[in-house]
């Protein structure tokens, strides 16, 4: 014998809308916020926003310089000028030419000049000096690379630490320095160096 068939009653849709529009108010109204959280929420993005300014000028306090040394004297200036370090090698003199300028170098088939900035200071030499890194400056508008014996590395130093040059640091060389620091490093302004004329080499044998 045959089970028998039980009646099936017909689907409601209109009762399963209006289950499913039940369902979504309530979950709405589960995350919607109250309005003391909406005021904590706003004061927070305050707060946030206001610690923004603060934190551009704590990073304003700063600078960020690749220290180095030569003949025995410490010398940093601001990494945004610098574009690499790399070993000074195959060195090419060149007559006719300033005696602050030490030559070109091929890097990677570009042609630099290289700038002895002790000589360019006109500062008296003390001891044997390796030379054996260049450090390329480069801007928009000129690039060209400074002899080092040594780099120390990248390091931040505070602005307000920076004394103005000493009095015996004039004339030439007190224009082209931002100042030195309580451990007598001299830092120099790669900004100033990379905009003078007088480094660019337009003499002619």
């Amino acid at each position: 014998m045959n089970a028998p068939q039980k009646n099936k009653k017909p689907i409601d849709w209109s009762e399963v809308k209006q289950r499913l529009e039940t369902a979504r108010i309530a979950i709405e109204h589960i995350w919607a916020p109250t309005a003391g959280e909406t005021r904590r929420v706003l004061e927070e993005r305050a707060r946030s926003l206001a610690r923004e300014p603060a934190q551009a000028e704590s990073v304003d306090k700063w600078i960020e310089v690749v220290e180095f040394t030569l003949a025995h004297e410490r010398y940093a200036i601001a990494s945004e000028h610098v574009r690499e370090v790399y070993p000074l090698e195959e060195l090419t003199p060149l007559p006719c030419t300033p005696a602050f300028v030490l030559g070109i170098v091929n890097l990677r088939g570009e042609i630099l000049s290289v700038i002895d900035i002790k000589k360019f200071f006109d500062l008296p030499e003390k001891g044997l000096t390796d030379l054996n890194k260049v450090i390329v400056l480069e801007s928009e508008v000129m690039v060209f690379g400074i002899v080092a014996d040594a780099i120390s590395g990248v390091r931040r130093i505070s602005r307000a630490g920076i004394q103005p040059p000493l009095p015996t640091l004039t004339g030439i060389r007190e224009d082209y320095l931002q100042g030195v620091t309580a451990e007598r490093v001299v830092v120099l302004d790669g900004g100033k160096l990379l905009s003078d004329e007088k480094l660019i080499v337009n003499e002619q044998v």
